[in-house]
């Protein structure tokens, strides 16, 4: 073998496919990508205002806890493993079926430790796990080794192109969960325990997609391959860190505030987050669809598709943020009922750190792509670093608005280091980072092209 992973010889297989899909424009993958989180978006909006409406602060804030505790837990168990597989199916295609093979090994290794730490640690310290029932518990934590399998193999298909069956995958869970929260909401069922089960389940209809598509469709299962793992397990410890520092930055302050503050302040907190996530969907896009190139370009490309992505997701998400801004105060009342009122407050501090989040966001994925993960992880410490510090200081005195001053503050810090970072690892200038009127006219143009 040649390229990037040099060094490793695979053992010849004689059923071994190539996976490279023809390689579709940028514009079209991000296109798809981001309409897809929009229908998340919308999707987990609607289920947001009817289990808000139904649980009330209190209820929602317990299945904010929930959710947290699982999907923290999740992230914990990757090791980086998804990331070393992207970059190894990306730079070299007729790995993925070995890839997929380690992908499962992996996921149940990995996800049944965790379970196991994140249950005695809660036994430990049982304010951890918040007031909801043990078996609540236990059932979302049942998500763990799903959810690290799901982040597997997405990654694997997308590092082959493969984005429209992850995009599909990524729409069970808001369908299955706005759908069956509905009917139980509407008969007087809904509780905190069906919103946790419900959630797992769609997490599992999504998992489950994804293993039929490469164990049926494509055929793509070979055999574990140690060699493999070790590559993976090398490269992925250098990025794990900065992948539990980045989820850390989204779901941490919720599991700090579930247990240093109340249910309710979660609860109007959990909302504001809600809304102002909305924001990250194009960054978020933008860098899904760009990292294929990225683990394939070399240094100066990969400045500069980054560069570019990031100047066109700060416009677009910067006009998203004053809209949201300027209208919190009226559709959150509307949507939610007056005691979420609160939550306005949150919502508009909170989409000030978006600016933050397109930064660690473009940047990060580029510098992990380009095989400096250690770095990117730099600026994720430097997010959750204030995160924890400044939630500890403030969420005692000022509850969910304390918690909503340090996560804006954490992202716009996190961004500031993942630009300092891409200056130093791929060579970009300050002036790379700054919005062009005539990229954002363009752009415009080309969609409207598209559309005719």
């Amino acid at each position: 073998m040649t390229g990037r992973n040099a060094g490793y010889e695979p053992e010849a297989e004689a059923d071994e496919r190539p996976t490279t899909s023809p390689q579709r424009s940028i514009m079209v993958r991000v296109a798809g990508t981001y309409s897809t989180y929009l229908a998340v978006a919308l999707l987990s909006f609607v289920n947001v205002i009817i289990t808000a409406r139904a649980l009330g602060p209190d209820g929602r804030g317990n299945v904010a806890l929930m959710t947290a505790i699982a999907m923290l837990s999740g992230n914990v168990a990757l090791f980086g493993i998804g990331e070393a597989h992207a970059n190894l199916a990306g730079s070299n295609p007729e790995l993925r079926a070995r890839l997929v093979a380690n992908s499962f090994i992996f996921a149940a290794i990995f996800g049944l430790l965790t379970v196991l730490a994140v249950a005695l640690l809660i036994a430990a310290f049982p304010s951890l796990g918040g007031t909801t029932p043990a078996w609540v518990r236990w059932v979302a934590l049942a998500a763990v080794p799903l959810l690290t399998l799901q982040a597997y193999l997405q990654l694997l298909l997308q590092a082959g192109y493969a984005f429209g069956v992850t995009n599909r995958a990524w729409l069970i869970g808001p369908v299955v969960n706005l759908s069956v929260n509905a009917l139980l909401a509407v008969t007087g069922l809904l509780t905190v325990g069906t919103v946790v089960t419900t959630w797992v389940a769609g997490q599992a209809l999504g998992t489950g997609l994804l293993v039929h598509h490469v164990v049926v469709r494509e055929r793509a299962v070979g055999r574990p391959d140690a060699a493999l793992a070790r590559i993976a397990l090398s490269f992925g410890v250098r990025t794990h860190a900065g992948r539990i520092m980045m989820v850390g930055n989204y779901r941490l302050d919720q599991w700090i505030l579930g247990v240093v503050g109340t249910s309710g302040q979660l609860g109007l907190y959990s909302v504001a987050v809600a809304l102002a996530e909305t924001l990250f969907y194009l960054p978020t896009s933008v860098s899904m669809a760009q990292r294929p190139d990225l683990v394939r370009a070399d240094r100066n490309e990969a400045a500069r598709q980054a560069t570019r992505g990031l100047r066109l997701s700060t416009v677009v998400t910067g006009s998203l943020a004053v809209l949201l801004f300027l209208t919190a105060p009226f559709f959150v009342p509307l949507l939610f009922g007056q005691e979420f009122e609160g939550s306005i407050v949150d919502l508009r501090i909170l989409v000030f750190g978006s600016f933050g989040i397109v930064a660690m966001k473009l940047l990060g994925v580029a510098i992990t792509a380009q095989r400096r993960p250690g770095l990117a992880s730099a600026g994720a410490f430097v997010a959750l670093a204030v995160t924890v510090g400044l939630d500890l200081v403030l969420i005692p005195s000022h509850g969910d608005v304390g918690a909503s001053i340090a996560s804006s503050v954490a992202y716009t810090a996190g961004g500031v280091a993942l630009a300092l970072m891409a200056m130093r690892t791929l060579g970009c200038k300050p002036v790379d980072f700054v919005p062009r009127p005539g990229e954002a006219l363009a752009l415009a143009r080309q969609l409207r092209g598209k559309r005719a």
